[in-house]
């Protein structure tokens, strides 16, 4: 391929990148929800207060039959009672077990008096996320950084953008789409660098997450998936009018697309690497020698899907196999269909995300000049 008619098609697929980027920003503006929350989670519920355990005692039981009765003094750390000291009675409260003194736990303000809601969990997440944040930075260095900053927009874009917007009755196929573009074009840039790897990453990972997106569409209409298969789904329902199906079509391709992108990411680096190893390769040699790379990797990375998808299930797969459930049975099951048609429509983009993203960063490397090629950062993938 002379160099004229690669630096045509860089041009071109340079196009098609920043194209990609005004219909992503312009849907994204498009389908903005108007409400930040989801609805009926703004208010309507309990306010909670924060407290702490200082003492439990076992107590005797109202009823015979009753087991497990204790009671708890507490002191408020929060609301207009904060230092406040009260007793909570558990009366054959599985919690009774389980609350003890040093616990923080949550109330609810019920007239003059309080009840047991829940621990409040939120001091121990936040050390965990700051030792999490710790090691990717201690051993990331600068591409730690740069990875949790990916993170952040990731989570960012799905709780403000993805999942509002499905609440507020916007296509849930559409936002799927504009919110998987967003996640790609915030990250992959930041995370991985400008540069052709970049660029055929990112266009190779919107081809995928398209593929994905209409197989999850379809699939889930073939297969009459409701999205209601677990508790949460069913509550999302009764209590606000968010599309349950939506947020399923969602969740497979946000799922997907965090493999997606490692995979296009290792694809497009394999390129550079082999092109900067040996200048003389052409196209179809670097695509040769390439998707030999990339098979190991499909294999790999499915694995790693499937067995996301299964570890999410273990609790259900459990109460199956006790109550001798067939695999036929089980798998007819819409708790146990749904993972089955995200991890088979992922894969599919997954397998089918490596011959093309190989062949445009094959172009794209044909087009680059060696002092360009040194410049490119290799992302580095052990298997």
């Amino acid at each position: 391929m002379d160099k004229r008619r690669s630096g045509s098609i860089a041009t071109v697929l340079v196009a098609i990148f920043v194209l990609l980027v005004v219909v992503t920003v312009g849907g994204v503006v498009h389908d903005w929800p108007h409400d930040h929350l989801l609805p009926g989670l703004s208010g309507g519920h309990a306010k909670t207060y924060r407290a702490d355990v200082l003492a439990t005692r076992v107590t005797r039981c109202p009823t015979p039959v009753t087991q497990g009765c204790s009671v708890a003094v507490v002191r408020l750390t929060s609301g207009p009672d904060s230092g406040r000291r009260t007793n909570l009675s558990f009366i054959g409260s599985s919690h009774s077990e389980h609350v003890s003194a040093g616990d923080a736990i949550l109330l609810a303000k019920d007239g003059p008096s309080y009840s047991f809601v829940d621990f409040d969990r939120s001091g121990a997440l936040l050390w965990l996320a700051a030792i999490f944040a710790l090691v990717v930075v201690v051993v990331g260095r600068w591409h730690g950084l740069r990875a949790l900053f990916g993170l952040t927009a990731s989570l960012a874009t799905v709780v403000f953008f993805v999942v509002p917007a499905i609440a507020d009755g916007k296509p849930a196929v559409q936002v799927a789409a504009f919110g998987g573009l967003g996640v790609m074009l915030l990250t992959m840039p930041v995370v991985h660098g400008g540069g052709a790897k970049s660029l055929a990453a990112c266009l190779g990972t919107a081809a995928a997450l398209f593929l994905t997106l209409g197989l999850s569409d379809l699939f889930t209409s073939l297969v009459h998936l409701s999205g209601l298969a677990s508790d949460e789904a069913f509550t999302a329902q009764l209590f606000t009018s968010v599309s349950t199906r939506g947020l399923l079509l969602a969740g497979m391709t946000i799922g997907a697309l965090g493999v997606l992108g490692d995979t296009t990411v290792t694809q497009a680096s394999t390129v550079i690497a082999l092109r900067r190893a040996n200048p003389s390769l052409g196209f179809t040699e670097l695509v040769r020698h390439a998707t030999s790379v990339g098979r190991d990797h499909i294999a790999a990375t499915i694995n790693t899907l499937v067995l996301a998808y299964t570890g999410a299930s273990l609790p259900l797969l459990i109460i199956l196999s006790t109550e001798n459930v067939s695999l036929g049975s089980a798998i007819n099951g819409q708790a146990i269909a749904e993972p089955v048609v995200a991890t088979l429509v992922g894969s599919i983009g997954l397998v089918a995300a490596v011959p093309f993203t190989t062949a445009l960063a094959s172009l794209l490397a044909l087009h680059l000049p060696e002092r360009r090629l040194a410049g490119e950062h290799v992302h580095a993938h052990a298997h």
